[in-house]
């Protein structure tokens, strides 16, 4: 089982998945609603962006920093590279 936190103050757990391609979309789920808050201004923290880690128990498979580009549409942070497997 693998976990995905976001590691801002205070970190915390934003999900669970069974296997690490539905860890990466969760995470860009995670992305894409970042971007769409800041977009509509709803959320504060955009500027200084999100920090997300996947975690396998007590280690870290994979960590991602985050600034949504609100002047552009979303574009995914999950590359065909990580979906590979060419990790």
């Amino acid at each position: 089982m693998f976990e995905i936190w976001e590691t801002g103050e205070p970190a915390r757990l934003i999900a669970e998945a069974r296997d690490l391609d539905l860890a990466l979309e969760k995470v860009d789920t995670m992305c894409r609603l970042r971007h769409d808050q800041a977009v509509a201004q709803i959320e504060d923290g955009g500027a200084a962006g999100y920090r997300f880690e996947i975690r396998d128990g007590d280690r870290v498979l994979a960590r991602l920093a985050y600034v949504p580009d609100t002047t552009r549409p979303y574009r995914s942070v999950v590359t065909e590279e990580l979906r590979s497997g060419n990790r």
